[in-house]
């Protein structure tokens, strides 16, 4: 497992110099192999070259820092590595596919490619789109379940709590309900604390009201981070604003 810790800390090197240069000698060192030996290391485990890398991850922030912060665009390209606003113009557009003077508007979909990390298999390093849309407060309902989070019980418990929901027609019950017959229904993780969380398999309330043997949850306005996962399904995280 050291050689597992020392790739792990070269990358968080790199989350800690992004706004700084990188030196490679510096990461090879604590690597324990040459410069060359880590670069084509590198290249061929994760798939992308260490440079392309680092790329991707400094106009990830940059679009985080862009949506978040009122800092100018001339300051973020320049903190993260860039000469000139328009160098910074262009790298963005190839890897965002919009200007970065378009991410302040909201609902503009943007590419986040996440911290790479080395263990039996590797996480991260994989283009996922996004777009941020505020949401108008809203009410579910359904049925609840309390999850194990430890030792991945969840991975265990949430699919078992779907298929007793659809062996003893829960799920069917909440989809005639809400008039959405033959369709799955949607997911909430809420109540979150340590080593545990309520999961809800649930559907928008209608307009007529649900029966009071189910659970109800009010879900405030938010800022959504919305994640699509195919031509006809996303997922959402929210931040109270």
């Amino acid at each position: 497992m050291d050689w597992l810790d020392r790739m792990n800390n070269t990358m968080d090197y790199i989350e800690l110099h992004l706004t700084d240069t990188i030196k490679f000698k510096e990461l090879a060192k604590i690597a324990c192999c040459s410069e060359y030996h880590f670069q084509r290391m590198f290249s061929f485990i994760s798939g992308v070259a260490l440079s392309e890398y680092i790329r991707r991850r400094r106009l990830t922030l940059a679009a985080i820092e862009l949506q978040n912060t009122n800092s100018r665009i001339i300051d973020i390209s320049l903190k993260y590595g860039y000469e000139s606003p328009e160098a910074f113009s262009r790298a963005f557009k190839n890897l965002h596919g919009v200007a970065p003077a378009s991410v302040r508007n909201m609902g503009i979909t943007l590419k986040a490619f996440p911290k790479m990390t080395y263990c039996l298999s590797i996480k991260g390093g994989i283009e996922m789109n996004y777009r941020i849309e505020p949401k108008e407060a809203f009410e579910v309902f359904g049925v609840v379940a309390e999850i194990n989070l430890t030792d991945g019980r969840g991975f265990i418990e949430v699919p078992e709590f779907w298929d007793k929901c659809i062996e003893d027609g829960s799920m069917k019950r909440i989809n005639e309900i809400s008039g959405n017959e033959g369709t799955l229904c949607h997911a909430a993780l809420f109540s979150r604390r340590e080593g545990a969380c309520t999961y809800m398999l649930c559907r928008h309330v209608p307009e007529g009201g649900v029966p009071d043997e189910y659970t109800t949850l009010h879900v405030p306005t938010l800022t959504w981070a919305i994640f699509p996962t195919d031509a006809k399904s996303e997922v959402g995280t929210g931040e109270q604003i």
